[in-house]
């Protein structure tokens, strides 16, 4: 699990964060234009501006697909945090990031990249991705309609404290509530990111394999719906 936050101490990210906070709560009776937009293609995977929001122990949590007007600034500024940049090779000015999200909303629609809302604050970067149409599927025994997931915690006061692996949980029981035909949420952190294979244990996921990826040593971690009210 990567965990990002760097303040400046000047103001002007409680300005960003707040103006963030007051446009997704306006999306957050309805759907934004441009997902709707998106719903004819979203057979993939789905459109998660539409799963109903998830009651957690931390709070109210939903996700809201990435629009980079709205959002590249908060998501270049969590990858850009050293503790993030060593796993997701992201760091550097707004465009790296803005060709990363453009990649995924531009493309077929095997991924979508989300924030996570918590209580109406974005804290939180994710991809949910068809793992069985992704690349990954060549390292491991993937199945038909297996679901994947990344994710970054990206707001300071939301680490080290068991929310990550709450809203793992979460984003798990959404994928198979909002979609029938998917057996199992796949994820892969980077086998040297400990608390992130940790975090993923804590929410149900079982450590399947090491996997050696083009890009890192991955922890296959998988979480079965068979086996979602018992772990």
């Amino acid at each position: 699990m990567h965990h990002a936050e760097a303040h400046t101490g000047d103001g002007t990210e409680d300005t960003l964060e707040l103006r963030l906070t007051e446009e997704l709560l306006g999306l957050l009776g309805d759907v934004s234009p441009k997902a709707a937009e998106r719903a004819d293609g979203a057979a993939l995977v789905g459109s998660p501006d539409a799963w109903s929001p998830a009651a957690t122990s931390a709070g109210t949590f939903r996700l809201v697909t990435v629009e980079p007007q709205r959002d590249l600034s908060v998501i270049s500024r969590w990858m850009n945090d050293p503790a993030v940049a060593a796993f997701w090779e992201l760091s550097g000015p707004e465009s790296v990031t803005g060709t990363h999200l453009g990649r995924q909303l531009e493309g077929d629609g095997r991924s979508i990249p989300c924030l996570g809302v918590l209580d109406g604050t974005p804290m939180s970067y994710w991809e949910i991705y068809r793992a069985d149409l992704d690349p990954l599927a060549r390292h491991y025994p993937s199945r038909p309609h297996d679901m994947g997931v990344h994710l970054l915690i990206g707001g300071v006061g939301n680490r080290g404290r068991g929310i990550g692996s709450v809203l793992l949980r979460a984003v798990c029981d959404l994928v198979f509530d909002n979609r029938p035909r998917c057996a199992r949420v796949v994820a892969e952190p980077d086998l040297r990111n400990t608390p992130s294979v940790a975090a993923f244990l804590s929410a149900g996921f079982r450590f399947c394999a090491e996997v050696e990826l083009p890009d890192k040593p991955a922890a296959l971690m998988i979480r079965d719906r068979a086996h979602r009210d018992h772990l």
